[in-house]
């Protein structure tokens, strides 16, 4: 019998793939995306309050390449493809209901560009059929999957504007996001009657020119072939950053600026074109870059918001050289993947020639599967901050507890913050108030009292750069989370944790110079902050009630802060103040280009107002 092509296309997205609803009994999605790579299989928990979070709890990856499988002028999957390929599926729909009990309704299967250009992709339909009568396999059309990858990317942020490209085995894509958090912090773009995510789907590019089609061509005795395929893929990138260029004045003015700054050698920091890279074949460029990197070795291990430079990322001729000579493993590249390599460097060669001077590279963990479930999501989910999410801010079940708890979080964040000396600019300072931390890091502050506090000082560090990949969670903020963390248990580590705790001090101060300072400073804070309140706090005055800080910075040819702490008589019992001090002389030994604190303990509370 004959299947009929499911196609999915922005018009009857909202249609094939069915909205979440938050009052449903059953929060569990499975995905397949059956790529031109390999065919990956998801379920994902988006139980509320923390649907944003798109809490993968079950994954895995069939390294069947159907751009491979595609054989012959007539591109036909061979049978021996087909009955792999519903045997698998078959295989993940018992997992998905069988053992996890997702709804067979929340089974979802899409697939791209290889069963886009197959001659057979009816047979492949009916095998899967057969196998698993009641499993749909929707086809994506080029917009929709350029709109799940670049939304899919976004889902690992609390907000994103740049140019967003995806590259697989089969097809790159091209487009532009620009999440509502950075929209209001100004020059964005308006759209009424329609998404940001949509427009930009519509004007964005897919280009049949993925990794694994591409470096067939590569290798191909054919020099009309290659240089015609080169010319598409340069014309393809171009011309999609042009139209893109039209739709959203905020990437014409960013544009404008780069291509003034180049022309003039201004090299301003402000200038340049915001990348973000998603797909296999960019997250492969990805660990290489990684292997490369200035920081040796590289402290995090996942690829998911690994950042570069435009320059570090433009040498593309290194890298291919290091591809092809370095005989041992490279971390977070297969076989297949080094194989393809070349082919990849062709698609960001043709990216650099395309836009203006790039600032900033960021490669994405998100894809296609994390986009599908972003879009069924309401917008004020989808834009809201994972960061408030963690599980351990909102334990429990009642709203009130919840409520309390964050108004804690609150009060904690408040009291650590006031260490800070005033005028100080936060959002340019990568402390973990400007990197929006402060629930991350104050659900952390207590836990493991029962523990050795140089063991907490470890696992501080370990846990920071092992964790899962969370929304939300950049490099930069990884490593300024366990630094702190680090500082606020003493750091006081062992030999086999020191190169990972200095590897991860480099990465920090290369985003900002004063940025291990504010970490060490605020982790000593911390320190003080724990010693008088001895566990969480029970009351809204617990802290306040306690124990406060004032602090005054003093700018000259040394930088030095000098910081008051004022306790509560009570709280201040059997403490020596001495011991107050001593937290804070981690801060100099560090040797931070002669910035000292000073600290001065009272123990009488200032008048309010003073």
């Amino acid at each position: 019998m004959g299947i009929l092509v499911d196609i999915v296309t922005l018009d009857n997205l909202m249609e094939k793939m069915p909205r979440w609803d938050p009052n449903g009994s059953n929060h569990l999605y499975a995905l397949v995306d059956m790529g031109s790579n390999g065919i990956r299989f998801s379920i994902s928990d988006l139980s509320p309050p923390r649907a944003r979070l798109l809490k993968c709890i079950y994954r895995e990856r069939a390294a069947i390449s159907l751009f491979d499988a595609l054989s012959g002028p007539s591109l036909l999957f061979p049978p021996e493809t087909i009955g792999l390929v519903s045997q698998t599926l078959a295989r993940f729909k018992a997992i998905a209901i069988d053992d996890y009990g997702v709804p067979p309704t929340q089974v979802r299967v899409f697939a791209t560009e290889a069963m886009r250009r197959a001659q057979n992709a009816d047979a492949m339909l009916e095998a899967i059929h057969v196998a698993s009568p009641d499993l749909t396999v929707h086809i994506l059309a080029p917009e929709v999957e350029t709109l799940f990858g670049a939304v899919g990317a976004g889902s690992g942020f609390v907000d994103m504007k740049g140019l967003v490209l995806d590259l697989g085995g089969g097809s790159v894509q091209m487009t532009y996001l620009e999440t509502n958090a950075a929209k209001a912090s100004g020059g964005g773009d308006n759209f009424e009657d329609f998404d940001r995510e949509i427009a930009a789907a519509l004007v964005g590019q897919s280009l049949p020119f993925g990794a694994a089609r591409l470096i067939k061509v590569l290798e191909s005795s054919d020099d009309d072939a290659l240089a015609a395929a080169k010319s598409q893929l340069a014309g393809g990138l171009s011309e999609a950053f042009g139209k893109l260029r039209a739709t959203f004045p905020s990437l014409a003015a960013a544009a404008a600026l780069a291509w003034e700054s180049e022309k003039l050698k201004k090299g301003q920091d402000n200038s340049g074109i915001n990348i973000y890279l998603c797909g296999g074949g960019f997250r492969g460029y990805g660990s290489m870059l990684m292997h490369n990197h200035p920081v040796q070795p590289y402290p995090i291990p996942s690829v998911g918001s690994f950042t570069v430079s435009g320059k570090l990322f433009g040498r593309t001729k290194d890298m291919l050289r290091v591809n092809k000579s370095f005989d041992g493993k490279i971390f977070g590249m297969s076989k297949r993947r080094r194989a393809q390599f070349p082919a990849i460097v062709a698609v960001v060669d043709a990216l650099i020639a395309a836009v203006p001077p790039i600032r900033s590279v960021t490669f994405c963990s998100g894809g296609n599967r994390e986009g599908a479930l972003m879009m069924s999501l309401p917008r004020e989910i989808r834009e809201s901050n994972p960061l408030t999410l963690s599980e351990a801010a909102m334990e429990g079940s009642v709203a009130l507890a919840q409520v309390k708890r964050s108004e804690t979080i609150q009060q904690v964040v408040d009291t650590l913050q006031s260490a800070l000396p005033p005028g100080l600019d936060l959002p340019l300072t990568t402390t973990i108030f400007g990197l929006q931390l402060g629930t991350l890091y104050t659900n952390q502050i207590w836990t493991g009292l029962g523990e050795d506090a140089d063991a907490n000082a470890s696992a501080a560090l370990h846990n920071a750069v092992n964790c899962p990949d969370a929304p939300g969670l950049t490099h930069l903020s990884r490593a300024v989370l366990g630094v702190t963390l680090c500082a606020r248990w003493g750091a006081g580590l062992g030999p086999i944790d020191h190169q990972l705790y200095q590897n991860l001090r480099v990465l920090v101060d290369s985003a900002d110079p004063d940025t291990s300072f504010w970490a060490d400073y605020t982790g000593a804070v911390t320190a003080a902050l724990a010693m008088h309140i001895r566990t969480w706090p029970k009351t809204q005055h617990a802290i306040g009630d306690n124990i406060r800080f004032r602090s005054t910075a003093e700018r000259g040819r040394k930088f030095k802060v000098h910081l008051e702490i004022f306790l509560n008589e009570e709280a201040a019992r059997g403490v020596d103040p001495n011991s107050l001090v001593d937290l804070f002389k981690m801060v100099g030994k560090q040797k931070h280009d002669g910035k000292k604190v000073t600290v001065t303990v009272i123990n009488t509370f200032p008048l309010k107002g003073n």
